[in-house]
Parts: C-alpha cells; sequence; structure tokens
C-alpha cells in the first residue's frame, strides 16, 4: 500500500518524530516530490546552509520533478503547498541498491554522495524558501 498525502493550506511547520533521523537504507524512504525548478533552488538553498545536508534526490525522465527521500513516516505530517508526499512503508525506495528505484528515474544526488534521508524540517525550510526566491525571479522578468 502506498499512501499520499498533498497540502495546498501551509500549517506550522513540526518535526514527525523525536530523535535522530534512521538510516533510510534499513527502514525505507518516503518521498517528497515537487516540481524541478523548485528542488533544483531548494538543493541549492540546502547546500549553501550552514550543517544542512541534503539526502538522495531523484529526478523523472521528463525532468519536470524532483524527489527527495526523507524518513518513513514523514507522508503522515507532510503539508507543504506544491509538493506531495509518498509513503512507501519500506517497499520500492530503499538507498540500497544504489540503481533508482522507479522505472523513467534517475539519481540527481545517488546515495553514495548523501548518507542519510533529507531532514522533513529542514526540507519544509528551504522549499518555502526557494518558493519565495522564484516569485520574486519571476516578477522582474
Amino acid at each position: 500500500m502506498v499512501t499520499t498525502s498533498q497540502s495546498n493550506t501551509p500549517r506550522t511547520p513540526g518535526r514527525p518524530a523525536a530523535g535522530p533521523l534512521p538510516p533510510p537504507a534499513a527502514a525505507g524512504c518516503d518521498v517528497v516530490t515537487v516540481p524541478a525548478r523548485q528542488g533544483l533552488e531548494a538543493i541549492d538553498l540546502l547546500r549553501r546552509g550552514a550543517g544542512e545536508a541534503v539526502g538522495p534526490v531523484l529526478h523523472d525522465g521528463g525532468g519536470d520533478t524532483l524527489g527527495f527521500l526523507v524518513p518513513p513516516g514523514t507522508a503522515a505530517g507532510w503539508d507543504v503547498p506544491g509538493s506531495t508526499c509518498t509513503q512507501t512503508l519500506g517497499r520500492g525506495v530503499s538507498l540500497a541498491p544504489p540503481e533508482p528505484p522507479l522505472e523513467g528515474a534517475a539519481w540527481l544526488l545517488p546515495p553514495g554522495e548523501a548518507e542519510r534521508a533529507t531532514d522533513p524540517v529542514v526540507l519544509r525550510a528551504a522549499l518555502g524558501e526557494a518558493a519565495r526566491v522564484l516569485r520574486a525571479a519571476d516578477s522582474c522578468i
């Protein structure tokens, strides 16, 4: 069974579970899917942040979306407008083996370069900032 959570209404962010992030290879991962442009901006923001790491990221064959691997259970509370979080229940999306788990997808940031899943609280903030940056850039055109 795959559960998907999608929201168009902002809500106060919160961490889905207390404590350190579990190793995704052992437990599987949920996947946050966003438009590629917003996702690429979020990756830039995460990589420039102080200590903010980005985990493995998939891109679809058409290059329209990016999928950030996040800890299992994230989908239950995901509420970021314009994005979707899919719960995999440990099936289909794991960091081992390193081949992309979905047909037609490829790794933008492969598991070997990103050891852990992206922290959903950090990803939520980066996606929000990315949306603001893109709106500002689009309004200047």
